[in-house]
């Protein structure tokens, strides 16, 4: 249910001139077709379908791999995949629409909707549950609590309890952190004022009036045959990922979709007709503390050169998801895969790129040759750093767990390091990253973050 990545740079994709015109259709096919292919070739998932879609172009639409390799069933166009956080964005146009009913108001508090949620939760607002600065402590974030039910069938409830009883992450509204918890919480309130089901919602309010067929929450053991299977990496192979009943991501991330319906959707949704401008206004517009991490509701606004762009990627258990919607240029671009470390979002950078004639970033450089660090080498990267990014400074974290250093920015989950040598790190999750330190008298004192193009400093707290 949260995109792994260590920063999130995807969409600083760097500068276009304004008026620049777009690239003709087959020019862009040409080059996605061939992003597509290079993706598979450099295992990047087991499968792959892409979908790009400009105003009433349809200028890639594709299936590469196999959905699932114990079946040896090739994706499709029709394949099924799990696309994890993707789904926030379903959730909060559910409560938009309440909002516009007038059933439902931003601005009030859960607990006059839910008085049975836990005394601190019902402070939270609407919107501060909606672009996460409600300091409601998320399940996924409590380690072995959760992990060891990964196979558990859980009532919405029952996620409440997990964190029931821990402390606050913050004030309500003072502070941004990803919680899934928040969302679990919003599916509650759609239940509640509707007296449905949330997925029986996301079904009659939202897949049947679009036509989005396949569109629905997540079997935990799905039968249809079109549903693809999520894969761990393993060595140079694959090995199927950990069982999670999908009971569990619920209103925060346990829909399945294809490609096809998610295009569909972006159109949908960045044209106006699922909610009013003024809910469409508020879902794509951060605000408050959200600001700081380009943070809506369910969706994300960052930039591609001149363009706007309304993102939000999705991770669930062997699934990475892609999506975005550049709405000048009327783009959606959807990448489905079936991988835990698949490059989805740099596939969905480069394909948007190309849609719009923006150069594209440079292919990762090769991986030097790891190198194996001592403790107290690793100590010397160990600590908190203020790293300095477009949006403000946030939080980087550097901790030595079990021989291996770990980085984690400030409301995202933490990422594995691979050591290079002269102070240098990258990460298995994307090739272009590089973190430099500086040591002075045995301390790192400031580090570099390279990634896509991009150069960002960093200092010591």
């Amino acid at each position: 249910m949260r995109t792994a990545r260590i920063v999130g740079l995807a969409l600083a994709f760097g500068t276009v001139a304004h008026g620049q015109s777009l690239p003709p259709k087959d020019v862009a096919a040409r080059l996605i077709d061939s992003l597509a292919k290079d993706f598979m070739t450099q295992n990047g998932a087991p499968s792959m379908v892409l979908a790009v879609v400009r105003g009433s172009d349809t200028i890639a639409m594709g299936a590469w791999g196999t959905a699932d390799r114990e079946k040896n069933i090739a994706a499709t166009m029709q394949s099924i995949y799990r696309v994890g956080s993707v789904t926030k964005q379903f959730t909060s146009v559910l409560v938009m629409q309440l909002v516009e009913q007038k059933k439902v108001s931003l601005d009030s508090a859960i607990g006059v909707y839910l008085p049975a949620l836990p005394e601190k939760w019902r402070r939270a607002t609407v919107t501060q549950l909606l672009n996460h600065t409600s300091g409601i402590p998320s399940y996924t974030d409590v380690g072995q609590r959760w992990v060891s039910r990964w196979g558990e069938d859980m009532t919405p409830a029952t996620l409440v309890e997990l964190t029931a009883k821990d402390t606050m992450w913050f004030e309500p509204g003072t502070n941004w952190k990803y919680d899934n918890s928040g969302y679990v919480v919003l599916g509650m309130l759609i239940e509640k004022m509707t007296g449905r089901p949330w997925s029986t919602e996301v079904v009659e309010r939202l897949s049947k009036p679009l036509g989005l067929a396949d569109t629905r929450a997540c079997d935990s053991k799905p039968n249809d045959p079109r549903a693809a299977k999520g894969y761990n990496p393993q060595n140079t192979s694959w090995s199927a990922a950990p069982y999670l009943s999908m009971t569990q991501p619920y209103a925060a991330g346990s829909m399945c979709s294809t490609v096809r319906d998610l295009a569909a959707w972006n159109r949908a949704l960045g044209t106006g007709k699922v909610v009013s401008a003024a809910s469409y206004a508020a879902m794509t517009t951060p605000v408050g503390a959200a600001s700081s991490s380009n943070y809506g509701f369910g969706l994300m606004r960052q930039s591609l050169g001149s363009h706007t762009v309304i993102t939000h990627g999705g991770a669930v258990h062997g699934f990475i998801t892609a999506n975005a919607w550049v709405p000048d240029a009327e783009l959606s671009v959807t990448v489905l895969t079936n991988a835990a470390n698949a490059p989805a979002e740099r596939l969905l950078q480069q394909s948007a790129r190309a849609a719009l004639g923006i150069p594209l970033i440079p292919a990762p450089r090769p991986a030097p040759p790891v190198v194996k660090l001592t403790e107290a080498e690793r100590n010397q990267y160990t600590g908190v750093f203020s790293l300095k990014l477009p949006s403000g400074a946030r939080d980087f974290t550097f901790t030595d767990r079990g021989g291996t250093i770990f980085a984690q920015l400030e409301g995202q989950g933490a990422n594995a390091l691979i050591p290079y040598g002269n102070h240098t790190f990258g990460a298995a999750f994307d090739g272009t990253l590089r973190i430099t330190f500086t040591v002075e008298n045995g301390k790192a004192t400031k580090l570099l973050l390279q990634q896509a193009g991009q150069t960002i400093e960093g200092t010591r707290k």
